[in-house]
């Protein structure tokens, strides 16, 4: 499906700003920031536990991916399951939800090897 195709069907007629920017700010909030992106892709790679999570994620801290897996519990973009083993096991797992965009996170990929390569012949 060209853009062109793909702009018909999610853009209303007559076009909408308000909501087309009300839909935008709606994913940038869920999946914004420095760290859901790279949260999302650790966990697509295998990586449920939390130490794992944090390892496969340089530069971020402990505080900060605690916070941010719990956001992201909220938006229903992953599943915590914790077993009441001893000690305690907690895992976590994308959603369904969550992979409803992983075609968007691999164009962004795309796009972003892309532009490096852009960048780098520039120099």
């Amino acid at each position: 499906m060209g853009v062109a195709e793909k702009a018909a069907e999610v853009l209303s007629t007559p076009r909408n700003q308000q909501e087309e920017v009300r839909a935008l700010q709606d994913t940038i909030y869920v999946i914004g920031g420095k760290w859901k992106l790279p949260i999302i892709n650790s966990l697509c790679n295998g990586n449920k536990r939390f130490r794992d999570i944090e390892r496969s994620i340089p530069g971020i801290t402990t505080r900060m991916l605690s916070r941010e897996l719990k956001e992201m519990e909220a938006n229903q973009l992953l599943k915590r399951t914790v077993t009441p083993d001893t000690p305690v096991l907690v895992e976590y797992t994308v959603t369904e939800y969550c992979r409803s965009f992983g075609d968007i996170i691999l164009e962004m990929i795309k796009w972003g090897k892309q532009h490096r390569e852009k960048i780098r012949s520039a120099e």
